[in-house]
């Protein structure tokens, strides 16, 4: 008789804590799934230190979303409303979950591809959290891509978050490195328009 083994996956947490905020605490469940990657804590701390005077009231946009830790921790500390995009529709289900258990109406959650997003909206955002799974995406291109969309304005800001050595440095004209920062195997930075 053949015994079953127990598989464990053990490359993300099972949830991450919202640092900030009105629901600063609130853990946010992650599926087990090899492209989820929720951005640390510690980088998120540095991220929102570095937003810290512009996140109020504004609205903003988290194009990779998966456990959509960027998009609620924005909103958590102010932001009027976020945007999460996601193409899983098993995450796309618990982040509608959680928007719902928290009972607000500042999330919206869409089920499609980022990238098919940028063409099709008319929104102008303030902050703009691109954090892809790793190796999957071509953060030059993608930027190229944003920066044709009409979602862009005056002063936008951009979070990217890539493996360290991927960030692009030649940017799109109209783009600028604000900060850049490394934690462990993760590069991250701050553009604007």
């Amino acid at each position: 008789m053949a015994r079953k083994t127990e598989t464990k996956l053990t490359h993300a947490p099972q949830h991450v804590k919202i640092i900030g905020g009105q629901w600063r605490g609130t853990k946010l469940p992650v599926m087990l799934k090899p492209h989820l990657r929720p951005t640390a804590s510690r980088t998120r701390e540095t991220l929102f230190n570095w937003l810290h005077a512009s996140i109020a009231g504004s609205l903003c946009l988290d194009m990779f979303a998966g456990s959509g830790v960027l998009g609620f921790e924005a909103v958590s500390r102010g932001a009027r409303a976020a945007t999460l995009i996601d193409n899983d529709a098993q995450v796309v289900a618990q982040l509608r979950q959680q928007a719902a258990r928290l009972n607000t109406e500042a999330i919206t959650i869409m089920h499609m591809n980022a990238v098919q997003y940028l063409s099709q909206t008319q929104l102008q955002y303030d902050t703009i959290f691109i954090d892809p799974p790793f190796h999957n995406h071509d953060l030059a291109q993608l930027l190229e891509q944003l920066i044709k969309s009409p979602c862009l304005k005056r002063n936008t800001q951009i979070y990217l978050e890539a493996p360290s050595g991927s960030l692009p440095q030649q940017l799109p004209v109209g783009l600028d490195w604000r900060r850049q920062s490394q934690a462990g195997a993760v590069e991250y930075g701050l553009l604007s328009t």
